[in-house]
């Protein structure tokens, strides 16, 4: 494969080489940061690290899938026999009227990053990442959820 030109061509590569990792959330929270000193305007190719690399570009990007287990725990009132009829979300019980439980969140968080990388001084000069957690209807459409990340992890690259 030849080396591409950055504009458009760029976001849809990214995609496609996500896409063979896994899944990514569905609304992630994005992160991204950019190397003061880079000047975007030098660069007019990219490719990817081995073993996706290309012949010889200005950027070289490389992208990673990270999955882990997390859990959520938070007290609200329980609803008790007499005062079971009020809402356990909405307004919290007098003290002694009331006991609290306490409810325990066991979800999937998954963080794609894409980084990029100056290939002739071997300097990262972007990141970007998703991070979010990983829903069954993300999984079952996964295509949608990655371009969907994808997407908006590069809205704030600075290509020229």
């Amino acid at each position: 494969m030849s080396n591409r030109r950055i504009k458009p061509m760029f976001c849809t590569m990214i995609a496609v080489a996500a896409l063979a990792t896994g899944g990514c959330a569905s609304t992630p929270n994005i992160m991204t940061h950019t190397d003061p000193d880079a000047d975007f305007s030098q660069y007019s190719t990219f490719g990817f690290f081995q073993p996706l690399a290309t012949d010889s570009p200005d950027l070289m990007v490389n992208f990673y899938v990270h999955t882990k287990e997390r859990i959520r725990s938070r007290s609200v009132p329980s609803a008790s026999v007499y005062y079971g009829y009020r809402s356990r979300y909405y307004y919290d019980p007098w003290v002694g009227y009331g006991a609290y439980q306490t409810e325990i969140d066991q979800y999937t968080e998954g963080t794609l990053t894409i980084d990029v990388v100056d290939a002739t001084a071997k300097k990262l000069v972007w990141e970007g990442s998703a991070t979010g957690r990983i829903t069954e209807k993300a999984v079952r459409e996964m295509e949608r959820s990655i371009d969907s990340a994808v997407k908006a992890i590069m809205a704030d690259f600075p290509a020229t």
